[in-house]
């Protein structure tokens, strides 16, 4: 039995939109489900905000460390 996956391609939004479309999924998440988030470079900055706010709980996976694209799954806990 797999997991439930939202996938968000966030490669043609504006930086500036990026932070709120990840956060209005995953708010809507339950344990066991996945945000996999496709980006045109390595979400570094947004792995540090995650380790700031949601310690403890979600799971932070490469799927593809780029060039292009970068692709990271982030397992709610």
């Amino acid at each position: 039995m797999g997991y439930k996956i939202k996938t968000l391609d966030l490669r043609s939004s504006p930086p500036f939109e990026r932070l709120e479309k990840i956060f209005q999924i995953w708010d809507t998440l339950k344990p066991g489900e996945i945000l996999r988030i496709i980006n045109d470079h390595d979400p570094k900055p947004l792995h540090h905000h995650f380790e700031a706010e949601q310690q403890g709980k979600y799971e932070w996976e490469y799927e593809q460390e780029g060039p292009w694209p970068w692709i990271v799954k982030i397992k709610r806990i």
